[in-house]
């Protein structure tokens, strides 16, 4: 019965697998990207205002306001400052820029969508990029997002940035980190006018203010924790073009020091991608342990050849869908074996979000918590 159990799951798993490697919208390929031009004009530049969000940003806010000043003269720069309880205010204020003193949370809002609903009432140009306070840019950045979103006429660019990968944790979960949310969304559809799959990556996002304003602002969003997505979705829906990729040239010097935040991270909207579901909690749980433990673990413990096959069969699948993210961050390929050890741990972090919200928290934060509304 063991037997007969694991390979029928193993063969679930195997065949899922092959499923994403051959469907026609790639979305394990790491061809939409998009790095800095330095060739390109930055006098057009003093049409993008940067809008940054920032919270207790100290260790990072720095960093990102200088590789800011570097884009180019007369870059408007407005940042927020949430209520900070350190100096990230201080440190702010010794760049050309504007700081804002941000009010209480208003009831309903999120933190950060609520710092940008402040900042974009002091923004005046045509673009608005979005910018998260650990975001480092390489020079030629904010030119090479604004030639993108002219010369092919779009309202909405997002990149990915590349995450920091400095020690085990961050090597071991960053890339799979992006892997998944690629297969979650797609960005081949999500760059497709007719698909209704919207993705973005919310630490880089340069957007028309226009389409802002058509929207709503984002005060139609103030109470999404997953607001890069909803807000692509948003801006989609109303009929503008939008794109999303990868970049190296845009980096996140946020560093994980242990699995326990990158844990976090993830657990706080994990539960909420399963929209607070249980019925798709336990598809995710039967699908997860099906693709990363059953099919290409288990199905070895088979005795017969079938299962020696089902896991071969497997492995192969697993090569070629998680190569390319690992070339793209250059990663050895080795890295490839630890999917399965990777997929019980992102499954593990889904079940602590969903815990977590079952004792009535919907999401922790920066200090803080986002209760469940009743």
């Amino acid at each position: 019965m063991f037997e007969i159990f694991t390979v029928g799951f193993a063969l679930l798993g195997a065949f899922i697998w092959w499923i994403i490697v051959l469907l026609p919208w790639k979305q394990t390929s790491t061809k939409e990207r998009l790095e800095s031009n330095l060739g390109l004009s930055v006098k057009q530049i003093s049409n993008v205002t940067v809008l940054i969000p920032a919270r207790n940003e100290s260790a990072s806010i720095e960093r990102t306001l200088r590789s800011l000043s570097a884009q180019g003269e007369n870059l408007p720069i407005v940042i927020v400052d949430d209520q900070s309880e350190d100096d990230t205010c201080k440190k702010a204020k010794n760049f050309p820029v504007t700081v804002i003193s941000g009010k209480a949370l208003p009831e309903g809002w999120s933190g950060k969508l609520w710092a940008l609903e402040q900042g974009l009432a002091h923004v005046k140009t045509s673009y608005v990029l979005l910018l998260d306070a650990d975001i480092e840019l390489d020079n030629g950045m904010v030119a090479t997002l604004l030639h993108k979103a002219e010369h092919e006429q779009l309202a909405f660019v997002s990149l990915m940035a590349e995450l920091n990968m400095s020690n085990f944790s961050e090597r071991l979960l960053m890339p799979a980190f992006v892997f998944f949310f690629k297969l979650l969304y797609p960005f081949q559809l999500s760059n497709n006018p007719r698909s209704k799959i919207a993705a973005a990556a919310g630490g880089c996002i340069l957007v028309k203010r226009e389409a802002l304003h058509k929207i709503g602002a984002f005060n139609c969003l103030r109470d999404a924790l997953i607001d890069d997505c909803t807000l692509a979705n948003r801006i989609k829906q109303a009929g503008f073009l939008t794109w999303t990729g990868l970049s190296r040239s845009v980096k996140s010097h946020r560093e994980y020091q242990t699995i326990l935040p990158i844990w976090n991270m993830v657990a706080r909207t994990a539960y909420t991608q399963l929209n607070y579901s249980i019925f798709w909690l336990l598809i995710c749980t039967l699908l997860m342990v099906s693709l990363f433990w059953f099919a290409p673990v288990g199905s070895f413990l088979v005795k017969e050849s079938l299962g020696v096959m089902i896991g071969l069969f497997t492995w192969a699948a697993l090569f070629v869908a998680y190569i390319p993210t690992l070339r793209f961050y250059r990663r050895s390929l080795l890295w490839v074996v630890t999917l399965p050890l990777i997929g019980c741990l992102f499954l593990l972090m889904t079940w602590t979000s969903a815990l977590r919200y079952w004792r009535g928290e919907r999401a922790l934060w920066k200090n803080r918590r986002y209760e469940i509304s009743l």
